[in-house]
């Protein structure tokens, strides 16, 4: 009972530790302000005193930032801060979504070839090679390209797209976490394949994977707006910060700030997740005090 409850207490203990690693890495809390910012005006976005991202006014076409207009509005007098917390929505659902697509397929299929070895590990990192050979933004554009231009469809080719990152990412941490002692003690007590898996060698892997998706919900936001801006993404007249800098490109000299805020938006929201990402990884690393 005393072993038992001090096994318990492992896991607390590493989660407050990395907890205050995480809280002394000032660049790591400024990512996850970013983030915050981010995810609470698209959340509450339904509930804000904004305009109709969609109200058009032609008395207003391309007004500069003003009382009225705070961001500008744009090519038909749609208020720019309204479409700039909506498109909040599109952007952070398509890069959540497609990491956890990407986490979904690519952490089993990696703990299979891993765990197993031989033909069932030749089979998909052979695979996993071919995917990877491809860039990952041109494999997503002609994954949604085939798939048809929407959200939905964007997210799908971008989780597709990212899914190789994280078979090859287990399949490494799966190669050192199985010849571990307490793995090989499991085997030897006679727990089935299963149990190993689930109980002993997926939670060891799980820190690498969260800081893993935490950078690539960076990358996969950037492909959403990349596919936006060539009509893949988000459709009219939804908005998205791509779509939006698709559209701010015909208008450079007349009205620039239909570009600066979506592509700051972009900027920030990513800058957010990387040092994020990069302060979870120190966190979670044992071997960082």
């Amino acid at each position: 009972m005393p072993a038992a409850a001090e096994d318990n207490a492992l896991p607390a203990r590493s989660g407050s530790r990395a907890w205050k690693k995480l809280k002394r890495n000032k660049s790591a809390l400024f990512g996850f302000l970013l983030v915050a910012f981010f995810v609470g005006i698209a959340v509450l976005a339904p509930i804000l005193p904004i305009a109709d991202p969609a109200a058009t006014s032609w008395s207003a076409i391309r007004k500069p930032p003003s009382e009225l207009y705070w961001l500008g509005s744009d090519e038909i007098g749609r208020d720019i801060l309204s479409r700039m917390i909506w498109g909040a929505q599109a952007s952070l659902l398509a890069g959540v979504v497609s990491v956890l697509i990407a986490v979904v397929v690519g952490v089993p299929f990696g703990l299979l070839a891993g765990y197993f070895g031989g033909w069932t590990d030749q089979i998909i990192s052979r695979i996993t090679d071919a995917l990877l050979a491809t860039p990952f933004l041109i494999l997503a554009i002609a994954l949604a390209a085939f798939l048809g231009p929407s959200l939905t469809n964007a997210m799908i080719a971008i989780g597709l797209s990212a899914t190789p990152i994280f078979i090859r990412l287990t399949r490494g941490q799966v190669l050192s976490v199985k010849t571990e002692d307490y793995v090989e003690g499991a085997r030897a007590v006679g727990l089935s394949d299963v149990a190993i898996m689930s109980r002993y060698i997926l939670p060891n892997v799980f820190a690498p994977v969260l800081v893993q998706a935490t950078l690539t919900v960076a990358t996969a936001i950037i492909a959403e707006a990349s596919l936006s801006f060539l009509g893949l993404g988000q459709q009219p007249p939804d908005p998205s910060w791509g779509s939006m800098l698709n559209v701010a490109k015909n208008f450079m000299t007349q009205a620039p700030w239909m570009a600066w805020w979506p592509g700051a938006a972009i900027f920030l929201v990513v800058l957010g997740f990387n040092l994020l990402g990069d302060g979870l990884r120190d966190a979670l690393d044992p071997r960082e005090s």
